[in-house]
């Protein structure tokens, strides 16, 4: 995982360091499963966009959650509650497609 690794080099505040007077603060995280069965296999992605603020905000969450504010939000993820943070996810969207494709081939 890169993001880990970025993580674990800079963190959050080198992150803001990189990003001190660009206009550009664009961002966004992917997660991507792969679900293999037999001799097939099935991708579900999940996207998040948003942007990074000039400062860390929050104290919830983990990783780049204090630097990061979906689009049409005003909260970083570490400000939201898990539900507010799991209604815009990556991750959360993720798992809602293979959840929901594992509950189709259940109904079969």
């Amino acid at each position: 995982m890169y993001s880990s690794y970025v993580y674990k080099r800079l963190g959050c505040a080198g992150i803001l360091k990189l990003l001190q007077g660009a206009r550009n603060r664009a961002a966004r995280f992917e997660t991507v499963f792969l679900l293999r069965t037999a001799d097939d296999h099935e991708v579900f992605h999940g996207e998040c966009r948003g942007s990074i603020p000039d400062r860390e905000r929050g104290s919830g969450g983990f990783g780049f959650d204090p630097i990061f504010v979906p689009d049409g939000a005003t909260k970083t993820f570490a400000e939201m509650t898990v539900t507010e943070k799991n209604a815009v996810s990556h991750r959360a969207k993720a798992v809602d497609a293979l959840a929901e494709r594992l509950r189709a081939r259940k109904e079969r």
